[in-house]
């Protein structure tokens, strides 16, 4: 083939198609199409009811005022809330839960977990994964119930029961006595799965020619885990923490089960079980739907504050960014 012919392929190989620069459009308006109902689907289910939450939290709409009686009041339930004196120790109940149980189960029991079941046959390995999923598939009534049998006085309890047979003699309820300590066990144990299936499934992302030729430079387990498996999991333990952080904020349905916020007055209570009895099951009976909201508009903000914290923490431009190959 001539050079002449070639420069003429080539030329027509890299024109543009007479209709190209109008494919991109099309598929543009395909694309907004098949999104249309998922946008409208949004706006109905997540927009409508965040921006009803925030005019919500303008006005002292409770029981007492009906739907017909309720005033705007401005950021009145706002500084209702920086004067109420629970509200301090209730935010520290929320840091410590939320930290606690996120640190020790949503992601350390978790990586544990994915680690131990990868170096096990995949068998075994997954059998186990499926067994801790098991709380999480059951209704969270029994779940808590089974815990409240295992956490009860004698001849009942569990817990006391096991302690007997190591020698330790012991009567009390734990929910009672050490009611943070079983409230983050009940919740983190859940928890806990979801974390190990995502870093279950990021480890065996791995290329295993990595894995071989670590083990050829005679790296063993422990200097494979920390400079070939724990570097691959920034990303995993980004998507946990920033997504069991903000759904531990939200969650309050086991604390609710178990203890009620209790014993006794706010021992472990936390924001969302705060706006919860705020605005739909308090003490009186006058539900404050108006200061409800404003303290669940305070806990998206600390939500929203926390994802930031994360993506700056985790450098999330740097690794969403494209791979850095220089060019020859």
């Amino acid at each position: 083939m001539s050079p002449r012919r070639r420069r003429g392929q080539a030329t027509r190989s890299t024109r543009p198609h007479a209709g190209g620069d109008r494919r991109p459009a099309r598929s543009g308006r395909l694309a907004l199409l098949f999104l249309l109902p998922f946008a409208l689907v949004v706006f109905v289910f997540f927009v409508v009811p965040v921006v009803l939450t925030l005019l919500m939290s303008l006005t002292d709409v409770s029981v007492a005022t009906g739907l017909g009686g309720f005033r705007w009041i401005g950021l009145d339930n706002y500084r209702r809330i920086l004067g109420d004196p629970s509200a301090g120790l209730v935010l520290r109940n929320t840091f410590f839960y939320v930290g606690t149980t996120l640190v020790l189960f949503n992601v350390g029991l978790a990586l544990v977990l994915a680690l131990a079941t990868s170096l096990v046959p995949e068998r075994w390995g997954g059998l186990f994964r499926a067994a801790w999923l098991l709380p999480r598939i059951t209704p969270s009534v029994v779940y808590v119930l089974v815990w409240k049998y295992m956490a009860a006085e004698p001849p009942y309890g569990v817990i006391n029961q096991a302690l007997g047979w190591l020698g330790i003699d012991s009567t009390q309820n734990w929910l009672y006595a050490k009611p943070w300590a079983m409230v983050i066990a009940i919740n983190g144990l859940v928890g806990a799965s979801m974390g190990m299936i995502i870093f279950s499934a990021a480890i065996r992302a791995i290329p295993r020619e990595q894995l071989v030729a670590a083990h050829v430079d005679g790296a063993g387990s422990w200097s494979l885990i920390r400079h070939i498996v724990l570097p691959q999991l920034r990303w995993p333990a980004l998507f946990v923490a920033a997504y069991q952080t903000l759904s531990l904020l939200a969650s309050y349905e086991y604390i609710l089960l178990a203890t009620n916020g209790g014993p006794g007055y706010d021992t472990t209570e936390v924001w969302a079980l705060y706006a919860f009895h705020t605005a739909l099951s308090n003490y009186f009976g006058n539900a404050q739907f108006g200061l409800g909201a404003a303290l669940a508009t305070v806990l998206v903000l600390i939500g929203v504050a926390a994802s930031v914290l994360y993506l700056r923490f985790f450098n999330f431009r740097t690794m969403t960014g494209g791979p850095r190959i220089e060019a020859a």
